[in-house]
């Protein structure tokens, strides 16, 4: 008998942490037991065995995105018959919901960690924010949500705090990595051709910062730590922002060395040329990018509030710190100006994520539906 379940994500962009670990989940879920349908505004990646249904009403702005496609979203689902129906949106009608991007109201309290008091004043009347916050609670204390999938444990602890859900609704899956695809082999293919195009000689230490989205990734604070050490690191910035000139001006400002590579398709090159993960994020569930660099032997130096501070073994294969913490992140950094500890600590990154291969993360969201559909 074949089960037919709904993925839905509202918009798809390519460096997106959602829509890769959709496309991943995509490729392990596919067969003969299981039907897969996207619903989604617009999906570019037409590769694998699954369906797409298109839902893309009008929309004026912000809140009337979100309103408009929750909406139209519940009376499609309300059209077709799914057994399970699996959101990274937060929907109310939804079986499952994967909390993809954490816990808005826990995102908001850090954000004002950066902001004027005015900003934060304007920040809690914001209407969207309240409105997202509304949905989310919403969704979470549903009587119709069956489960939750967590990519973290941190982001487990911050549902238990601020909703009324039953723990054992909870499951944490982490996302996994094709550690065939992201690997230390990189190193050889392509470290000395894209140092010599970004015009980093072999002998200088290089960290590499992957997300767009500046603010919240911490790139002021990764900026300003590497401006405060002894000796020179480079950086590689892989991503975009509205405000990029603000950080190519700081950069200057501070003196430090940015390679400012944009979006890419395919980072592997510039995991390559790099020696370190530096993503001193301000808030982060548990970013993609943390599986990708450890699986290419990179150490990585995060933020406390990020998940993938779950995998770190201080000293070991990273470091973690307050985002906003410029000595201690410096001081990481100074751990990492030296290339046979980077390969070292490398090492222990890539023994550490060899444990979570797609093919785990697929068995235990397979297990988890066969769970769900067994109770109903």
């Amino acid at each position: 008998m074949t089960t037919k379940l709904a993925l839905i994500r509202q918009r798809y962009r390519p460096d997106g942490g959602a829509e890769r670990f959709i496309s991943r989940a995509l490729e392990r879920l596919g067969s003969q037991e299981l039907e897969v349908t996207v619903i989604t505004r617009k999906w570019q990646d037409q590769k694998g065995n699954f369906k797409v249904l298109t839902c893309n009403p009008t929309k004026w702005g912000r809140i009337s995105r979100e309103r408009g496609f929750a909406r139209q979203v519940c009376q499609l689902l309300e059209q077709h018959h799914f057994d399970l129906v699996q959101s990274h949106e937060r929907l109310s009608c939804c079986d499952i919901y994967r909390a993809g991007d954490g816990v808005h109201k826990v995102w908001l309290e850090q954000r004002k960690r950066i902001l004027s008091p005015l900003q934060r004043k304007l920040l809690d009347l914001s209407p969207y924010h309240r409105y997202v916050c509304q949905a989310e609670k919403s969704m979470f204390e549903s009587h119709r949500l069956k489960a939750v999938i967590c990519n973290s444990h941190m982001v487990k602890e911050e549902i238990l705090a601020n909703f009324r859900l039953e723990p054992e609704k909870i499951s944490v899956i982490y996302n996994g990595i094709d550690t065939e695809v992201f690997t230390p082999a990189l190193r050889d293919q392509f470290r000395q051709k894209r140092r010599e195009e970004m015009e980093f000689n072999d002998q200088e230490i290089v960290a590499i910062f992957v997300g767009s989205g500046f603010e919240r990734k911490g790139l002021e604070s990764a900026i300003r730590a590497l401006s405060a050490c002894e000796k020179p690191v480079r950086l590689i910035v892989v991503g975009t922002d509205k405000h990029l000139n603000h950080y190519q001006q700081l950069a200057v400002q501070l003196g430090v060395t940015v390679h400012w590579a944009g979006v890419q398709k395919d980072v592997r090159p510039y995991y390559a040329a790099a020696d370190f993960l530096l993503l001193p994020t301000l808030y982060d569930p548990f970013p993609n990018v943390i599986f990708e660099a450890m699986a290419c032997a990179l150490p990585v130096i995060t933020s406390k509030k990020c998940g993938g501070a779950e995998l770190i073994k201080e000293g070991i294969n990273g470091y973690t710190s307050d985002s906003l913490d410029i000595t201690s992140i410096a001081n990481a950094i100074s751990e990492l100006d030296h290339p046979e500890r980077c390969l070292t600590m490398g090492d222990s990154a890539r023994q550490t994520v060899e444990a979570y291969s797609l093919d785990q993360m697929g068995e235990q969201l397979t297990a988890l539906y066969a769970h769900l559909l067994c109770r109903t």
